[in-house]
């Protein structure tokens, strides 16, 4: 495992940074919290009557005077959005940046086939982006009990689980993009994060657009349905599987035949 060990070390400044920036948003967000829970349920009937803009963010189903339907917007969309740009950006470097940096030609001189290449570098892709979520998560559940929360259990093991599978998916469709790609993608990975953004925000404004759900990783991480509903969808997991599936299968396919220069 030298190159899965190689890619941590690193990506480790990436990953403190991101983690930083995202945990001290969480951190923010569950805090002030307390402070603003006395204003919350005007805020909430006002969000539900703002027509398109409450359900593009689904605040139209979720109470803002309950400690979970207030972390579900503020906090889930920092966790959600910021995640997922860290996954497109992690992802989409993984394999284009041996050529960018002109480091592929030291790495294939060594006894260790494309496959290994492809796999062990996956492999940190998906590490970084547990180590991350875990490391949040773990701050999360410190600040509500600093502030006496007690929010359902399982409803933010959900919400943490959607996030993860979530970043998972964008950063494994980034890293098949990376097979193709001779130099840094990082324009194309962060076009790609807000383009499945929005459209999960198009999805949540008419039943018209509900099918954008199957497109989006955003689908299934949907904080308004998971908490209103205590599941995540299976339909847009299994959606999300097969997409995930794809980049898999393209890196390892492209890789190989690659001719790197």
């Amino acid at each position: 495992m030298t190159i899965w060990k190689h890619e941590l070390r690193a990506g480790r400044a990436s990953l403190c940074v991101w983690f930083g920036a995202i945990a001290f948003l969480l951190a923010v967000c569950v805090l002030i919290y307390p402070e603003m829970a006395g204003q919350m349920d005007e805020m909430s009937e006002t969000f539900s009557q703002m027509g398109g803009f409450s359900q593009a963010f689904g605040m139209d189903r979720l109470n803002f005077g309950e400690f979970i339907g207030f972390f579900g917007i503020e906090c889930g969309n920092v966790l959600g959005l910021g995640g997922a740009l860290f996954a497109a950006l992690t992802g989409i470097a993984a394999l284009s940046k041996e050529e960018e940096g002109h480091t592929a030609e030291f790495l294939l001189t060594h006894p260790v086939s494309r496959p290994r290449v492809v796999a062990e570098k996956l492999c940190a892709v998906m590490t970084q982006i547990i180590l991350l979520n875990a490391a949040a998560a773990a701050v999360t559940y410190l600040c509500i009990a600093a502030i006496g929360e007690s929010p359902d259990g399982k409803t933010m093991a959900l919400l943490f689980l959607a996030y993860l599978l979530m970043q998972a998916e964008i950063a494994v469709i980034c890293f098949g993009i990376s097979a193709f790609l001779g130099r840094g993608g990082t324009g194309i990975g962060l076009g790609l994060a807000a383009v499945f953004y929005f459209l999960n925000m198009i999805a949540n404004l008419t039943e018209q657009a509900r099918f954008l759900k199957y497109v989006t990783p955003f689908g299934y991480a949907e904080s308004a349905d998971i908490i209103t509903e205590g599941r995540l969808e299976g339909k847009y997991l299994a959606a999300g599987a097969f997409f995930a599936l794809v980049g898999v299968i393209a890196a390892f396919i492209r890789y190989a035949r690659k001719d790197i220069g």
